[in-house]
């Protein structure tokens, strides 16, 4: 029982560790790759209080090595999808009950836990099961997913504080009810912060979870798993399938206690699954809860008076960071003339310093992509670009999966502002670049919006502040997350609330307080003090 307003510690953004030569956590990590190298974990799924292990084991291999086997996993059918809804329907009402600061309580440990003895070990799994090097694993799987555990137990005491007034003799107040049934959580593989933050968010509104993570993601979906336990969320809350999507929807989507999905993935798969949802719309208790972050064709724009050094910086890592395969990464880049030949040279030259190879080496800025079906695929943009006489590759453009699922960081230049690459969402390491007059910037203005049914993230980079506000007005619907002389990826939880529209989702941004609005259902009381006993009102009464 809850006996005062408490107030929760004050969330700072975690501390990003810089790995470099002879520092302490540097040499922390590389020990925690050598250990998780040197083990074949065999990866259960964690159903209420089991760990069910069905014994059709798939191979978990690091995608710069894919000869190499970091374990199995477990995989499951139809019935593991029901007995998990069972687990977390079982699970609700003590769970739904339990006061709040508790449940807060578990999710600062386990940001406590992540920042502390299990930070290297996290990491580590990310880099090897998702080839991220150690700076991408380090501002994903400790900071940002100890920044979401820490800011969305800030943002639900803001929620549970925010009250109605109430007139003299009347008491309002509001209860933010979890949502009726079982929520389900479909995380991707290119994040594992997002992979943690999905069922977690849901779950500290009191919600009981389904959690589906990708299969090239469950290396690390299973140390958040782990520390979540030590932390002390009950069994069932939080249960972690692998199955295949379609026998996932299957299940859920027919269910008649299906609350709400919170899912991060491919537009046509969202769109599959809302239509489905829609068909089976009389089956439900309630209307489903449906939030979405989905593609991106991500841009950036330069004006004339942009500094060009600046723009090829920030293209370089907005596009080449862990291999482009960020919903962020910038896709399509739009140059004005003027400062095409200075930002094409340092870019090229920037390229030409890059290593690509595996995690293990902390001199490789570029790493491997995650499968050999996005390498497949990757590959295939990067041959039809070469095919087309109006496109010219300036940099990168060549593969190789022997090993590992390597692509260049490829750069493409093209004279059709509308040809493939500019307009496709690839999800690789892949930049398109359109070279426009430098007098036609409002004009490509109109380009950029109208080129992409995504809107996601963009930038523009420009030191003519009227350039910046005209390209913030009109691209207002371009990007939920727009950058000014920034590249358009790097979202900081607290601090720029992640999410787009359109073909993007339904932006309803992760790292805010609105996210954690859409896992509530609101009951409005009121209490009368003196309750009438008379139907009769003043204005019945006779002069």
């Amino acid at each position: 029982m809850s006996t005062g307003f408490f107030k929760v510690p004050t969330p700072k953004n975690e501390t990003v560790l810089s790995y470099a030569p002879g520092s302490k956590e540097r040499a922390a990590l590389k020990k925690a790759l050598e250990e998780a190298r040197a083990k074949e974990l065999d990866i259960p799924m964690y159903i209420g209080a089991e760990e069910v292990r069905t014994g059709n084991k798939k191979k978990l291999s690091p995608p710069h090595d894919h000869r190499h086997t970091l374990g199995y996993f477990h995989q499951g059918d139809k019935s593991h999808v029901s007995q998990a809804i069972q687990a977390a329907m079982a699970a609700k009402e003590l769970w739904s009950s339990l006061s709040w600061e508790n449940r807060a309580s578990i999710f600062l440990k386990a940001a406590d836990l992540m920042a502390g003895p299990y930070r290297y070990k996290i990491n580590a799994a990310t880099m090897l099961g998702q080839s991220k090097n150690a700076f991408q694993a380090e501002i994903d799987s400790a900071c940002e997913l100890i920044d979401f555990l820490r800011f969305n137990v800030a943002f639900m005491s803001e929620i549970y504080n925010d009250q109605p007034i109430s007139s003299p003799g009347i008491w309002n107040r509001i209860e933010y009810r979890p949502l009726e049934g079982f929520t389900f959580a479909l995380t991707p593989f290119n994040f594992t912060a997002i992979a943690g933050n999905l069922p977690t968010s849901m779950a500290m509104m009191g919600n009981t979870v389904v959690w589906k993570p990708s299969n090239t993601q469950i290396y690390a979906a299973n140390v958040i798993m782990e520390i979540l336990k030590e932390a002390g969320l009950p069994d069932g809350v939080i249960n972690l399938i692998y199955v295949s999507g379609p026998d996932a929807a299957d299940v859920i989507f027919s269910h008649k206690d299906f609350g709400g999905i919170q899912f991060t993935g491919s537009t046509g798969v969202f769109n599959g699954m809302w239509k489905t949802i829609g068909e089976n719309i009389a089956k439900y208790k309630s209307y489903p809860r449906i939030v979405g972050e989905t593609g991106g064709k991500d841009f950036v724009i330069a004006h004339k008076s942009a500094d060009a050094k600046q723009l090829a910086t920030g293209l370089v890592r907005g596009a080449f960071e862990y291999q482009g395969q960020k919903c962020s990464a910038a896709s399509r880049a739009y140059i004005p003339s003027n400062l095409w030949e200075e930002t094409k040279k340092q870019m090229v030259s920037d390229l030409k310093s890059m290593s690509v190879g595996g995690v293990e080496d902390f001199g490789n800025f570029v790493n491997a992509v995650i499968d050999e079906k996005a390498f497949d695929s990757i590959s295939n943009y990067i041959e039809k670009a070469r095919q087309n006489p109006l496109n010219e590759i300036i940099a990168g453009g060549q593969y190789d999966k022997t090993k590992g699922y390597f692509i260049e960081p490829t750069v493409i230049v093209t004279k059709d502002p509308s040809s493939l690459t500019m307009c496709e969402e690839i999800f690789g390491p892949v930049l398109t670049i359109y070279v426009y007059h430098q007098e036609n910037f409002e004009q490509t203005l109109e380009l950029v919006d109208q080129t992409s049914p995504y809107a996601l993230t963009g930038s523009v980079f420009a030191r003519d502040r009227y350039a910046v506000e005209l390209a913030t007005k009109k691209l207002a619907n371009s990007a939920g997350n727009f950058y000014i002389n920034d590249k358009p990826t790097g979202a900081v939880v607290g601090q720029q609330p992640f999410g787009g529209a359109r073909g993007s989702g339904t932006n309803d941004k992760a790292g805010a307080k609105v996210n954690l609005l859409r896992w509530v259902s609101l009951r409005t009381i009121k209490e009368t003090f003196v309750t009438p006993t008379d139907y009769r009102y003043p204005f019945l009464e006779k002069e």
